[in-house]
């Protein structure tokens, strides 16, 4: 078995409050504006994932793609030999503070074969992360970029997402527990005007419903990749009252119901 894989199965069973996520199934999972809230670096570990519409990006096996924050991304999970699996680590603004900044990239993502000096800075962040604390992680985080950047994807500098108003609501109401918030109870969170969140949130291009929604669906789908909770607690983790709504709501965004992926991830 690939060491990597092995350390990361292993940090599982030690912890399920890890710096890092794992997706896997046993059957091909296809979804639909899948949105990136942060950057996010993808390691395939076995099988195939395609990325985007009819220029589909392609990472196999021992590959890795860098992508920056996106509102939506079609995405293929395709299993082989049984299995697809990847490792996730989403990365904050002020993990790229002591990266250069350079011209803004041509394309919002890279993608490469992964270099041995990336697969051995990988190792011992997941074998770190079952006791370090948050400045470690934080620190070995940084390391990742660093190495990036240093072994000639400059690109990675420029992957950082911009402290946007919506960032920040994202975290607001995940954090929260997609409670109904006033807007006099956000602007107060966020430090600002009623006037001046609507103006930013306009340059952004997106709304308060809007962000919470996708901050739902994002919460959603992590949830039902990684855990095994039933859909009910999930759905109420994502503030719906109702199972139903939940599904019609899961399966319009991503074009599958929550118990259609459930099953990709099972061995029937």
């Amino acid at each position: 078995m690939d060491k990597l894989l092995f350390s990361i199965r292993k940090a599982m069973q030690q912890s399920s409050d890890l710096p890092f996520s794992v997706y896997s199934s046993v059957l091909e999972q296809q979804l639909h504006n899948v949105p990136i809230s942060k950057p996010l670096l993808i390691v395939v570990l076995s099988g195939d994932k395609q990325l985007g519409g009819d220029n589909k990006i392609n990472c196999p096996a021992d590959h890795f793609i860098f992508l920056s924050d996106s509102p939506a991304i079609n995405m293929r999970n395709i299993p082989k030999a049984k299995l697809y699996f990847a490792l996730l680590i989403e990365f904050d603004y002020q993990d790229f503070e002591e990266l250069p900044i350079g011209e803004q990239p041509d394309k919002d993502y890279f993608a490469d074969k992964i270099p041995v000096p990336l697969r051995q800075s990988l190792q011992q962040f997941v074998e770190c992360s079952s006791w370090a604390n948050q400045q470690i992680l934080s620190l070995r985080k940084r390391e990742i970029l660093a190495l990036l950047y240093h072994l000639g994807y400059q690109q990675v500098a420029m992957m950082r997402s911009k402290n946007k108003v919506s960032h920040r609501l994202h975290e607001l109401f995940t954090k929260s527990g997609f409670k109904d918030l006033s807007t006099t109870a956000i602007c107060e969170k966020l430090a600002m005007s009623e006037s001046t969140l609507r103006r930013k949130l306009k340059l952004e291009g997106s709304s308060v419903q809007s962000i919470k929604d996708r901050s739902r669906m994002s919460l959603a789908l992590h949830l039902l990749q990684t855990s095994v909770e039933p859909i009910g607690l999930i759905a109420e983790q994502c503030g719906y009252h109702s199972q139903s709504r939940f599904t019609d709501k899961f399966k319009a965004h991503f074009g599958l119901t929550p118990r259609e992926l459930r099953k990709t991830r099972m061995n029937e």
